[in-house]
């Protein structure tokens, strides 16, 4: 059968139905709250998808100190999400002392854990309303993702810089001094060299803008591939020099020495382990050290953790906690590393004897910015994902294994105040992994 032929539709009809299009379009962005100057917006709203992909791009951009740390996300998480509270297993790698000569002698296998508490739940809440969802994405990024994201990479940089200037031992430099030569950087370099710290390509120099500007200025005149020399003209930075890559952190720890006083020396000989017992303290019940002052014992030197022989330098050791001393002087302050004679995990060559002098790093009260040099793996940053709750406007996750980050997105309404709220959070926890042989405090 031939089908007949169709007519042509009446040009009336066909104004009339572009002119529903126009006006259902219209009527579309008003009840949307979209501003339209006279002319139809061609933007599509954006979606949690999008959002939570532009989130996670920008918290990697803006990371500094923590996006050079090693970095574990977990995802038996995935499902029920995190709490604050949980935990995530990081896996220390063993050593051992060897032997010499052909009879075995047999070391355990002793894998080491630390398990790093997600204690740190994160986020910054906006009024996020229809005509933002209607900007383009660089527009809505600009505008509220960049300035949001950027605060919650800088917590999670304060966080991670923090535990890198507490928990190392060790130190260079003066503290209330800036250092102007490559000298003290180099001596870091060289901490970590007789730490056995892995000479590779993940060794970072993380410093305040003074101590930037400071450092970049006195190198001007050394010797420098032309490329170094001409990022440090163009951009005022050191870029990669003495086996580290240099990057300028607004969110570096300052360190505050305890008010010490007296003269304090160890009290009583052969003494092991992570508990140092002074005396000679004033003789006063008050605080002495702060955590992350550091000091040295007389006659106690420092093992290379490789051929276990002494550096003939003294052992750096940092105070864990706060130490009170009490009315007769006396103290019990916990330390890094412990004192350990023999095995694989061996620190020094000697026990202190009663009546060592403690000599300790800066004068009292003392402030110090800590420019942090350290190894990939001195730091541990564990994400895990937060719960998504449901019956919400709009929602995203978004988590990397391999960048070992996790971001939320979540936008709703508010009928008590006629609000579109949106929040984004994170959780995370930072522990020390390997800061007793992985990172060196710079003092400024």
């Amino acid at each position: 059968m031939r089908s007949q032929p169709r007519k042509a539709q009446p040009a009336w009809l066909t104004a009339l139905s572009v002119l529903f299009s126009v006006v259902t379009t219209y009527l579309l962005y008003r009840w949307l709250g979209v501003e339209h100057s006279g002319v139809l917006l061609a933007n599509t709203l954006l979606t949690s998808d999008l959002i939570t992909k532009e989130s996670m791009r920008l918290l990697v951009n803006n990371l500094v100190f923590a996006r050079t740390v090693n970095k574990t996300y977990d995802e038996k998480y995935f499902r029920a999400g995190a709490k604050n509270g949980d935990k995530v297993r990081v896996r220390k790698p063993p050593r051992y002392r060897g032997r010499s000569g052909s009879a075995m002698i047999v070391e355990p296998i002793k894998e080491t854990f630390i398990y790093v508490t997600m204690n740190e739940e994160f986020g910054v809440d906006l009024e996020v309303s229809n005509f933002d969802l209607a900007l383009s994405l660089d527009n809505f990024s600009e505008k509220c993702l960049k300035p949001a994201v950027a605060r919650i990479a800088n917590y999670m940089d304060e966080q991670c810089m923090k535990v890198a200037a507490l928990a190392p031992p060790y130190q260079v430099g003066t503290p209330g001094t800036t250092p102007n030569a490559l000298l003290t950087y180099g001596l870091a370099a060289e901490k970590l060299d007789s730490n056995s710290a892995p000479q590779d390509d993940r060794r970072y120099m993380t410093l305040t803008s003074m101590m930037q500007v400071t450092i970049v200025d006195a190198a001007k005149s050394l010797f420098n591939a032309a490329d170094e020399i001409s990022k440090q003209y163009r951009k005022g930075k050191m870029g990669h020099a003495l086996g580290f890559e240099w990057q300028m952190d607004q969110n570096v720890y300052t360190h505050t020495v305890g008010p010490l006083g007296g003269t304090p020396v160890v009290d009583g000989a052969n003494q092991t382990g992570a508990t140092l017992n002074m005396r000679a303290w004033t003789s006063a019940a008050a605080n002495r050290l702060k955590k992350g002052d550091r000091f040295t014992l007389e006659s106690t030197n420092h093992l290379n953790p490789s051929s276990y022989s002494s550096t003939g330098q003294l052992q750096q050791f940092v105070a864990t906690a706060d130490t009170d001393s009490t009315a007769a002087g006396l103290s019990a302050t916990p330390i890094s590393p412990a004192i350990t004679l023999a095995g694989a995990e061996a620190t020094v060559n000697a026990s202190p004897a009663d009546g060592a002098v403690i000599t300790i790093v800066g004068a009292a009260s003392t402030e110090t910015p800590c420019g942090i040099a350290h190894h990939r793996d001195a730091v541990a940053l564990a994400t895990a994902d937060l719960p998504m709750p449901k019956g919400v406007d709009m929602g995203g996750l978004m988590s990397d294994e391999q960048l070992g980050l996790s971001i939320r997105f979540i936008r709703d309404f508010e009928t008590r105040t006629g609000q579109w709220l949106t929040r984004l959070d994170v959780i995370f926890g930072v522990a020390d992994l390997r800061c007793e042989s992985l990172a060196v405090v710079i003092n400024s």
